[in-house]
């Protein structure tokens, strides 16, 4: 049997994000306070990527109603959601390619994440540690060069 958790309301926030490449500043900005008003001020680089990486493929691959949703407790969750039906699949792009390396960043700045399906379309969710030391150590360039 699966247990369910009630999250308090000043543990949540959602925002309703309208399906224009624009408005992927405005919720970031309104994230970024919200995190700041928790004092997660360590979160948010890794959460403003993942947020914006998520957001932009919501607008170009999903469809409107588009919703985001933090959750706040153990860990920090980020839900898009969206209308659409399309898995998300991770790529691993080449050097001269243009996109596709955002659910990569995801995967490189989350602890976990993945797709839930239901009646309305999906959520991609991820999940952070809080105080875990937010952006892994990367070295951007070695992986660039395939290294």
């Amino acid at each position: 049997m699966a247990a369910t958790r009630i999250f308090a309301p000043s543990r949540i926030g959602e925002w309703d994000i309208e399906p224009d490449p624009s408005a992927v500043a405005g919720v970031r900005k309104e994230v970024s306070q919200w995190l700041t008003d928790r004092g997660l001020e360590e979160e948010l680089f890794a959460t403003e990527l993942i947020l914006s990486e998520l957001v932009t493929n919501a607008i170009r691959h999903g469809g409107a109603p588009i919703r985001v949703r933090m959750l706040h407790n153990r860990s920090l969750i980020c839900e898009v959601s969206d209308s659409g039906s399309t898995a998300p699949h991770l790529r691993y792009a080449s050097t001269t390619d243009e996109g596709g390396r955002g659910l990569y960043l995801v995967a490189q700045f989350a602890d976990r994440w993945g797709t839930r399906y239901t009646d309305m379309g999906k959520v991609i969710w991820s999940e952070q540690t809080p105080g875990a030391g937010g952006a892994p150590a990367f070295d951007w360039a070695d992986d660039a060069l395939g290294l």
